[in-house]
Order: C-alpha cells, then structure tokens, then sequence
C-alpha cells in the first residue's frame, strides 16, 4: 500500500526551507519548491512563486498531496486556506497562536485532509518529547519544557546569536505566554520566571517566552497542576534584553530591535540547540521526576555542514510528514504535536537522527 503523501510542495526555500526540502526529497518525497525569489536546486523542481498571489498558490498546489509552508508566520494562513480549497494536507513551522487557531478552523471544515501547524522546535519537538515522558506516568503534576538555540562559543553581554528569525526571537520576548498554573490556563508576562539552569556543566537561565506550548496549554488544563514553556540563554542575556525593552522604550519598535539584534549578534555556524524535558508526578506508584536533556550541534546533511536548529527544526518537521504519509497519526483534521508518540518520531528516517545525536556528558 503506497503512502498517502507523494509529492509535496515547499513555500519558502530560506535557511530552514531548502534543508526541509531536501530531506523531504531523501525521504522519498518528490519535493517541488517555490519562493519569491530564483532558487536553483538540483535535488528538487524550483519556481519562483508570488507566494502572495492567492490564485498562483492554489494553482501550485493542484499537483501536490501537501505542501509545507516554511514562509514566516504573517504568510501562513494564506497558504492554509489555498491547502484546505484545494484538499491538500498542510504543515507549518509557526508559533503563531492566532495563525494556529485559524488553521484549527479551517480543519473543522475540512476534514478530509490533516493540518498539522507548528512542526518546528517549539512548538513541535520539545510538546511531543514532554508529552511523550508525560504518558509514561500514572498520574502528571508538571510538564517543563525548555529550548535554548545558542553560539557555542558566546561573547558579550548577551552572549547570543541570530540563527533563527529576529522577528520570531522578539515576539516571544514581548508577547505574553500562557502557562497553567493551578491547573489552569493564564498569560503572563513574558521573560518572567527566571531560572538558573545546569546541562551538562554549562550554565544558563531559563526565562517563560511566548509560544513555545502550541496547543498544550487547552490539551492538559484540568490534568496538569504546571506547564510552562521557557527559552534558555546564557547568564544575564534577559537583563540586557529587558534594559533594551524597558529602560530604553523600545518595546513598540518591534522591527528595529530586530535589526538592532542581527547587527550586533549576526548568525554563527557553531551553533548548540539544548533541549530541556522534565515532567514530574508518580511512575509506578511512586513520586519522580523524568528528565530529557540533549544538546545537538552541527551535522553534515548530504555532504553539507548544517547549523543545529536548522537540521533539528527540518529533521523534525519531516518525520511528521513522514508520520502522516503512513498513516501513523491521523491523516484528516487538526493534529496536535502532543499527540504524536516521540519514539514513532524516531522511528522515521528523518527523525531517526534524534535517537543517537545530542547526548551530553
């Protein structure tokens, strides 16, 4: 019996894109892949795409089973909508929540195909490794989740570097988070809760940032004292930025603070994706705590050097594809991340690279 998804098209072929599309290909997908701009590609069709031009979206998608959006977030309903015109399945990186919630509503029209947002590192990995440590236990008090995308060699005050988009970094920075707290859902200020963390001898902070939970916030209310999604730095890298923020009344100049970021912190190829997982409650009719702490670096993909949250977020994203075209999470309506079983993740040929890279110690 053939997979459910053959052909997949790839709107946005930037740092993340073209690597999602390329281990599409080595997947066994045939990949076709639009952008703005000219892409020449040798593993897989390019076309330059208005990728704002409603008809030219849905008139790409009328030869493909899916199509991944890898465009940043302000684009993606527009391609969620063409996907749920044309019946197609749909992916995304977003971290949105009011992107996601649309997409959640074009799946309860159309229910023959799956919408599967928020496929990328947080939300995305770090919801379904928590989740997955989650089910293991009797009964869950609290699900911490942490990410930290960082240089492997930091200088300055903010010890930091732009591998990922500067708008993502400082949305979840000013808008709030929701948490559960008592077992209910709240928003509270962002970069609040600072903590002190130790993985694998290297200390960071761990401060709430918005986001990172997806959809698990509605999936756990009720069933879960705490959940909490934090993004990790290094020491006094949230003092800086709420200097910036705060003292320096930048907060309303969202897009200048990124310039100002990527300037002074331009992107490095020595880069360390740590992920932090900890879920606490009674295993087997006792109190523990489970802790999953790895820290991945760069990997060579096809003969070429990729950055750790590049390769992370593709590999990631790919094996739910993979998932989905073999129908091992649903192939019809919304899919939340915390649904889907981390080891099936692993057990793709995308995501098999989670089971034997990032150990620390």
């Amino acid at each position: 019996m053939g997979r459910a998804i053959s052909r997949v098209a790839v709107f946005g072929l930037g740092k993340v894109g073209e690597l999602v599309a390329g281990i599409l290909v080595d997947s066994g997908f045939t990949v076709v892949g639009h952008d703005q701009g000219a892409r020449a590609a040798t593993e897989f069709e390019t076309h330059q795409t208005d990728v704002t031009d409603g008809d030219a979206v849905r008139a790409a998608l009328t030869s493909v089973d899916a199509v991944f959006s890898c465009l940043p977030f302000h684009l993606n309903i527009a391609i969620a909508e063409a996907a749920g015109d044309t019946g197609v399945h749909y992916f995304d990186l977003t971290e949105d929540v009011p992107t996601t919630n649309h997409v959640l509503s074009l799946a309860e029209r159309r229910t023959d195909t799956a919408f599967v947002p928020q496929c990328g590192l947080a939300p995305g990995l770090i919801g379904i490794i928590g989740a997955s440590l989650a089910k293991q236990f009797d009964s869950v008090r609290s699900i911490e989740l942490k990410v930290g995308a960082l240089p492997q060699n930091p200088t300055g005050l903010l010890g930091y570097a732009v591998t990922w988009s500067a708008e993502g970094v400082v949305n979840e920075y000013i808008n709030d988070a929701e948490v559960l707290r008592g077992g209910r859902r709240q928003m509270v200020p962002a970069m609040t809760e600072t903590e002190r963390v130790v993985l694998g001898g290297i200390e960071l902070e761990a401060s709430l940032t918005s986001g990172g939970l997806g959809t698990m916030c509605q999936t756990y209310e009720g069933r879960v004292q705490r959940l909490d999604y934090k993004t990790m730095r290094y020491p006094g890298h949230f003092d800086q930025m709420r200097f910036l923020l705060d003292e320096l009344n930048l907060r309303e100049q969202r897009e200048l603070v990124g310039k100002m970021i990527v300037s002074s912190k331009p992107p490095v190829n020595d880069d360390i994706v740590y992920l932090h997982a900890a879920v606490e409650g009674v295993k087997e009719g006792k109190p523990f705590r489970e802790n999953y702490v790895r820290g991945y670096r760069p990997i060579d993909i096809a003969g070429q050097r990729w950055r750790a949250i590049s390769w992370t977020t593709a590999a990631s994203a790919v094996a739910v594809v993979e998932l989905v075209a073999d129908g091992r999470i649903p192939q019809s309506g919304f899919v939340r991340q915390e649904d889907i079983n981390f080891a099936d993740l692993c057990d793709t040929k995308a995501g098999g690279r989670f089971a034997y890279e990032g150990n620390i110690g």
